[in-house]
Protein backbone atom coordinates (compact mmCIF):
# COMPACT_ATOMS: atom_id res chain seq x y z
CA UNK A 1 0.00 0.00 0.00
CA UNK A 2 2.80 2.40 0.93
CA UNK A 3 6.16 1.27 -0.52
CA UNK A 4 8.03 4.03 1.35
CA UNK A 5 6.84 2.88 4.81
CA UNK A 6 9.43 1.36 7.13
CA UNK A 7 9.15 -2.16 8.48
CA UNK A 8 11.12 -5.36 8.94
CA UNK A 9 13.74 -6.11 6.27
CA UNK A 10 12.11 -9.48 5.55
CA UNK A 11 8.34 -9.90 5.70
CA UNK A 12 8.21 -13.64 5.15
CA UNK A 13 10.32 -16.71 4.55
CA UNK A 14 9.61 -19.60 2.20
CA UNK A 15 10.94 -23.13 2.00
CA UNK A 16 10.20 -24.50 -1.47
CA UNK A 17 9.57 -28.23 -1.65
CA UNK A 18 9.73 -28.81 -5.39
CA UNK A 19 7.58 -31.60 -6.82
CA UNK A 20 8.07 -34.10 -3.99
CA UNK A 21 7.56 -31.97 -0.88
CA UNK A 22 5.15 -29.25 0.16
CA UNK A 23 6.13 -25.59 0.57
CA UNK A 24 6.31 -23.84 3.94
CA UNK A 25 5.74 -20.10 4.41
CA UNK A 26 6.43 -18.20 7.65
CA UNK A 27 5.12 -14.63 7.91
CA UNK A 28 6.38 -12.08 10.41
CA UNK A 29 3.82 -10.28 12.59
CA UNK A 30 3.20 -6.54 12.62
CA UNK A 31 2.36 -3.79 10.18
CA UNK A 32 4.15 -1.66 7.62
CA UNK A 33 2.64 1.81 7.28
CA UNK A 34 -0.49 0.52 9.00
CA UNK A 35 -0.90 -2.41 6.59
CA UNK A 36 -0.57 -5.92 8.03
CA UNK A 37 2.41 -7.93 6.78
CA UNK A 38 1.45 -10.11 3.83
CA UNK A 39 2.89 -12.31 1.10
CA UNK A 40 3.34 -10.99 -2.40
CA UNK A 41 0.10 -12.03 -4.09
CA UNK A 42 -0.09 -13.72 -7.46
CA UNK A 43 -2.32 -15.50 -9.97
CA UNK A 44 -1.51 -18.99 -11.19
CA UNK A 45 -0.69 -19.47 -14.85
CA UNK A 46 -2.53 -22.40 -16.41
CA UNK A 47 -4.86 -24.86 -14.75
CA UNK A 48 -3.37 -25.06 -11.26
CA UNK A 49 -5.33 -25.39 -8.04
CA UNK A 50 -3.67 -25.03 -4.65
CA UNK A 51 -4.48 -25.72 -1.01
CA UNK A 52 -3.12 -23.86 2.02
CA UNK A 53 -3.02 -25.54 5.43
CA UNK A 54 -2.60 -23.25 8.45
CA UNK A 55 0.04 -24.84 10.68
CA UNK A 56 0.46 -22.06 13.26
CA UNK A 57 -0.96 -18.65 14.07
CA UNK A 58 -3.84 -16.90 12.40
CA UNK A 59 -4.58 -14.38 9.72
CA UNK A 60 -6.48 -13.78 6.53
CA UNK A 61 -6.36 -15.62 3.20
CA UNK A 62 -7.29 -13.18 0.43
CA UNK A 63 -8.73 -14.49 -2.83
CA UNK A 64 -9.71 -12.44 -5.85
CA UNK A 65 -10.83 -13.32 -9.34
CA UNK A 66 -10.45 -10.93 -12.28
CA UNK A 67 -13.15 -10.24 -14.85
CA UNK A 68 -12.50 -11.70 -18.29
CA UNK A 69 -12.81 -9.67 -21.51
CA UNK A 70 -14.52 -10.87 -24.71
CA UNK A 71 -11.28 -12.40 -26.01
CA UNK A 72 -10.79 -14.46 -22.84
CA UNK A 73 -8.06 -12.32 -21.29
CA UNK A 74 -8.22 -11.19 -17.64
CA UNK A 75 -8.83 -7.51 -16.92
CA UNK A 76 -6.34 -6.57 -14.19
CA UNK A 77 -8.26 -3.59 -12.76
CA UNK A 78 -11.73 -5.19 -12.71
CA UNK A 79 -12.43 -7.78 -10.02
CA UNK A 80 -15.32 -10.22 -10.31
CA UNK A 81 -15.07 -11.65 -6.79
CA UNK A 82 -13.07 -10.87 -3.67
CA UNK A 83 -12.88 -12.84 -0.41
CA UNK A 84 -11.00 -12.17 2.81
CA UNK A 85 -11.21 -15.34 4.90
CA UNK A 86 -10.12 -15.37 8.55
CA UNK A 87 -8.10 -18.53 9.30
CA UNK A 88 -6.41 -20.13 12.29
CA UNK A 89 -4.27 -23.17 13.07
CA UNK A 90 -5.91 -26.33 11.72
CA UNK A 91 -7.87 -24.62 8.90
CA UNK A 92 -7.32 -25.23 5.18
CA UNK A 93 -8.31 -23.15 2.18
CA UNK A 94 -8.71 -24.41 -1.40
CA UNK A 95 -7.63 -21.95 -4.09
CA UNK A 96 -9.08 -22.65 -7.56
CA UNK A 97 -7.03 -21.94 -10.68
CA UNK A 98 -7.24 -18.39 -12.07
CA UNK A 99 -7.79 -17.06 -8.53
CA UNK A 100 -5.31 -14.53 -7.17
CA UNK A 101 -4.27 -15.16 -3.59
CA UNK A 102 -2.13 -13.90 -0.75
CA UNK A 103 -1.73 -14.41 3.01
CA UNK A 104 -1.94 -11.71 5.67
CA UNK A 105 -0.65 -12.14 9.23
CA UNK A 106 -3.05 -10.30 11.53
CA UNK A 107 -1.81 -12.03 14.69
CA UNK A 108 0.93 -11.34 17.23
CA UNK A 109 2.98 -14.45 16.38
CA UNK A 110 4.27 -16.01 13.17
CA UNK A 111 1.68 -17.23 10.67
CA UNK A 112 2.91 -20.55 9.27
CA UNK A 113 1.32 -22.23 6.26
CA UNK A 114 1.96 -25.31 4.18
CA UNK A 115 0.86 -25.46 0.54
CA UNK A 116 0.90 -27.95 -2.32
CA UNK A 117 1.90 -25.61 -5.17
CA UNK A 118 4.51 -27.41 -7.31
CA UNK A 119 7.86 -25.77 -7.98
CA UNK A 120 10.02 -26.77 -10.93
CA UNK A 121 13.62 -26.25 -9.85
CA UNK A 122 14.74 -26.33 -13.51
CA UNK A 123 13.18 -22.88 -14.10
CA UNK A 124 15.35 -19.75 -14.33
CA UNK A 125 14.20 -18.34 -10.95
CA UNK A 126 12.08 -21.10 -9.37
CA UNK A 127 12.33 -20.00 -5.76
CA UNK A 128 11.36 -16.34 -5.78
CA UNK A 129 9.36 -16.17 -9.03
CA UNK A 130 8.16 -19.61 -10.09
CA UNK A 131 7.01 -19.88 -13.72
CA UNK A 132 3.51 -21.04 -12.74
CA UNK A 133 2.74 -17.67 -11.10
CA UNK A 134 1.90 -14.20 -12.46
CA UNK A 135 3.23 -11.57 -10.04
CA UNK A 136 3.41 -8.74 -12.60
CA UNK A 137 -0.37 -8.14 -12.72
CA UNK A 138 -0.41 -7.63 -8.95
CA UNK A 139 2.72 -5.46 -9.05
CA UNK A 140 1.16 -3.23 -11.73
CA UNK A 141 -1.92 -2.67 -9.49
CA UNK A 142 0.27 -2.21 -6.36
CA UNK A 143 -1.53 -5.01 -4.56
CA UNK A 144 -4.94 -6.59 -4.48
CA UNK A 145 -8.31 -4.82 -4.62
CA UNK A 146 -8.30 -4.23 -0.84
CA UNK A 147 -5.51 -3.72 1.67
CA UNK A 148 -5.84 -5.11 5.21
CA UNK A 149 -4.92 -2.33 7.60
CA UNK A 150 -4.96 -1.69 11.32
CA UNK A 151 -7.09 1.28 12.32
CA UNK A 152 -7.56 2.14 16.00
CA UNK A 153 -6.42 -1.36 16.94
CA UNK A 154 -8.94 -3.07 14.62
CA UNK A 155 -8.68 -4.83 11.28
CA UNK A 156 -10.13 -2.90 8.35
CA UNK A 157 -10.37 -3.44 4.60
CA UNK A 158 -9.17 -0.40 2.66
CA UNK A 159 -10.00 -0.14 -1.05
CA UNK A 160 -7.10 0.02 -3.53
CA UNK A 161 -8.02 3.03 -5.70
CA UNK A 162 -6.08 1.68 -8.71
CA UNK A 163 -8.92 -0.77 -9.44
CA UNK A 164 -11.84 0.47 -11.56
CA UNK A 165 -14.37 -2.16 -10.48
CA UNK A 166 -14.36 -4.21 -7.29
CA UNK A 167 -17.22 -5.78 -5.34
CA UNK A 168 -18.12 -4.70 -1.83
CA UNK A 169 -16.80 -7.22 0.68
CA UNK A 170 -16.16 -8.03 4.29
CA UNK A 171 -13.98 -10.43 6.24
CA UNK A 172 -15.65 -13.79 6.65
CA UNK A 173 -14.98 -16.46 9.24
CA UNK A 174 -13.68 -19.83 8.13
CA UNK A 175 -16.40 -22.50 8.04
Amino acid sequence: MNPEASGPATHYYMIRGGKEKRNVTVLESGTVGGEYIKTYGHYHIGNLDETYWIAEGGGIVVLQKRKIDSSGKPIDDEIESFQAIAVKKGDSVFIPSDTGHLLVNTGKTWLVTIDDSPVNFDEVDPVSLPGHADYESVKKMRGFAYYLVEENGKLKLERNSRYKKIPETQISSFN
